[in-house]
């Protein structure tokens, strides 16, 4: 699930709302920021502002997955990989600023 990983907050979509993922979260240390599913009968706590951050996330990763290297993986060493990736995200950086 979560091995290895240290964090303030797990902030994820309303798929992952199960009991198992929360407990497991919680006993980290983690604060929990999932939406609750319709199905349940007493609805989580979600602090809107940090959640809206996943959003940015997402349209983050949404950008570079239009760069076909970087989707595709065409770069055969991780250095490659890693430096391709930092020029789409200062190409992006320059675009938004």
């Amino acid at each position: 699930m979560i091995h290895g990983v240290e964090a303030e907050h797990l902030i994820a979509d309303k798929g992952y709302d199960s009991n198992a993922i929360v407990e497991h979260a919680q006993s980290q240390g983690m604060h929990v920021q999932i939406p609750s599913r319709v199905h349940r009968k007493t609805p989580r706590a979600l602090d809107t502002a940090l959640y809206q951050h996943r959003h940015l996330v997402e349209n983050a990763f949404e950008q570079l997955k239009r760069w076909r290297g970087l989707a595709t993986r065409y770069a055969k060493r991780l250095s490659s990989f890693l430096a391709q990736a930092q020029i789409a995200c200062l190409c992006l950086w320059l675009k938004i600023s």
